[in-house]
Order: C-alpha cells, then sequence, then structure tokens
C-alpha cells in the first residue's frame, strides 16, 4: 500500500463482517485503489479478522496491497471544518444488499454471506 496515495477510509464495527460490508468495500476501492478498513472497539469481540482477510482475498484483494486494517476507537463522530481536502460519502445499494442486518446475523436469524 502506497500511504502517499488517495485512499478511502470505511469506518464501522463490521461484527460479523458480511456481503454489505464486502460490497461496500468494492465500491471503495474502485475510488482509489486502496482502502483502510478502521474496526470500532465497541468491547463486544465479534469482528473476525480472518474472516474478513479470507473474504476479500476470494475476491482478488490483497492485504497491505488494495487494503490495511486499523484498530481504532470507539469512534462515534466525525467532525471536520472548512474543506479538509476530502469528502465524506454515503453509498446505496440495491435493497437486496441494503437489508443486510449484522444484528441479525448476531442473533443467529440469517446466515452470513
Amino acid at each position: 500500500m502506497d500511504r502517499q496515495k488517495p485512499t478511502v477510509q470505511m469506518l464501522g464495527r463490521y461484527q460479523p463482517w458480511h456481503g454489505g460490508h464486502r460490497e461496500l468495500f468494492k465500491k471503495a476501492h474502485a475510488k482509489t485503489g486502496q482502502v483502510v478498513i478502521m474496526v470500532r472497539d465497541t468491547g463486544e469481540g465479534w469482528f473476525d479478522q480472518p474472516d474478513l482477510i479470507a473474504d476479500l482475498k476470494n475476491y482478488g484483494y490483497e492485504y497491505d496491497v488494495d487494503y490495511i486494517i486499523m484498530h481504532v476507537p470507539n469512534i462515534i463522530n466525525i467532525t471536520y471544518g472548512r474543506d479538509v481536502g476530502y469528502k465524506i460519502e454515503q453509498e446505496y445499494f440495491e435493497e437486496e444488499i441494503e437489508k443486510i442486518s449484522a444484528t441479525e446475523i448476531r442473533n443467529g436469524n440469517i446466515h452470513n454471506n
């Protein structure tokens, strides 16, 4: 990963990493070719880094080339002042992806895909 190159940031709990997260990653990666996945420490212990790495490897993405993973504090707000050289964007997906719920996966109501 080239740390000087423009990079997209994804911030979340990823508890667990699922197909919706993967689709968001694909959109993020398409913007700059590299992504920093920032995992919030909420103390819940559901995040499984090996599963995330294996999933992205199955789609041809390589750790430390296409993305890195950073564990960060439980960030709940992102603030900025004037135009600081980056954008905060919301991505939209088809209904099937939008309705994926990590809570339902954790509760065993649906499987993780």
